[in-house]
């Protein structure tokens, strides 16, 4: 039998991962609102037990992925981001996004106000000519474009290391390695370095391709050796550039517990690029204008209210992980008030 979730087990959790209980009572109060369901379910004692004595309520171990939010939102709540928990994102991805899920047909094209993104499939050779690729989608080439933007930044260059293998490049950008990792990380880099990209905000347009070289990840053919990783990933001298004049500061530590949601990932980046620069009484959206910038994909009868079902859901996950950000849900939409941005101006 589901219970209500425990939001004081849930602080006493967080006090034992480090937070004081003030800051505890804080993060749970805003982890309890995660899920639509509960995010710690209790199950009844044995039957065994007297009968006319109550029945206590027994806590369940949170899941690995809720554990994780738990950890990472403490941490944020608790501590300041040092020099490595920083990423950086183009501030036109932190607007209009990638797609979240595969999209049939070669371009993609998504606008929010004045920025808007084109994306359109190339080819890649893999060996033995060229092989067409598909438009990048999901997690992993948005975290992909987090960790190859913040070294560009950080260290001023073009040439970003991806590491050695796909194992330690699934470790730079906080994901798990297996086996069934690795193909969808082939895929989507692939798709990420042969795609040409328009990036357009105020007049001004980036017409080209973000990568300017990639080797692709080869098998050695005839062996039983795991397939080689190129190490290093050129970015264009255009898309570099800007990037440094349009890089949006972001939360390392956010960016990895919401690895598991492209759309949370780009509610993050949003808020981020967003609620520092509000000022006054806050800025309202309406349900169909957040559709038509994060989910122009949702159709039919019941578009709204999947989006909305879907962005609710997310958006208290990245409440989680973005403990400065005020953000209420009203009549309609969605009141976004000024807050600080997840990485302090004195930091950037």
């Amino acid at each position: 039998m589901e219970q209500d979730f425990d939001e004081q087990g849930y602080a006493r959790r967080l006090v034992k991962l480090g937070s004081d209980p003030d800051q505890a009572a804080e993060v749970a109060r805003r982890m309890a609102e995660t899920k639509s369901k509960p995010a710690a379910k209790q199950v009844m004692v044995s039957e065994a037990e007297p009968k006319g004595k109550p029945k206590q309520p027994k806590e369940r171990p949170l899941s690995v992925q809720e554990t994780k939010l738990v950890e990472a939102s403490a941490d944020i709540y608790g501590n300041l981001p040092t020099g490595n928990d920083m990423a950086f994102s183009h501030a036109v991805f932190c607007q209009v996004g990638l797609p979240r899920s595969q999209v049939d047909g070669r371009e993609f094209l998504r606008q929010s106000g004045a920025a808007w993104v084109n994306i359109q499939a190339g080819y890649l050779d893999e060996g033995d000519g060229p092989v067409q690729q598909p438009i990048p989608y999901g997690a992993l080439p948005r975290l992909a474009l987090a960790h190859v933007s913040t070294y560009a930044v950080r260290f001023k260059t073009r040439e970003i290391p991806v590491g050695d293998s796909a194992s330690q490049f699934l470790e730079l950008m906080g994901m798990d390695h297996d086996g069934r990792r690795y193909a969808n990380l082939r895929k989507q880099m692939h798709a990420l370095a042969a795609c040409r990209l328009q990036v357009g905000y105020k007049g001004r347009t980036f017409n080209g391709q973000a990568v300017e070289q990639f080797d692709a990840w080869l098998a050695n053919k005839g062996t039983n050796q795991r397939p080689l990783w190129p190490g290093v990933m050129t970015l264009s001298e255009h898309f570099y550039n800007s990037l440094i004049d349009a890089a949006v500061p972001l939360d390392k530590r956010a960016l990895h517990a919401l690895k598991g949601s492209a759309l949370a990932l780009d509610v993050y980046s949003w808020l981020a690029h967003r609620l520092h620069r509000i000022e006054g009484l806050g800025v309202t959206l309406r349900w169909a204008s957040l559709r038509e910038q994060f989910a122009q994909e949702y159709t039919g009868k019941d578009a709204d209210k999947n989006f909305k079902d879907a962005f609710i859901t997310q958006l208290r996950k990245v409440l989680a992980e973005y403990p400065q950000a005020r953000v209420k849900q009203v009549r309609g939409g969605l009141l976004l008030l000024g807050s600080p941005p997840p990485i302090p101006y004195k930091a950037n």
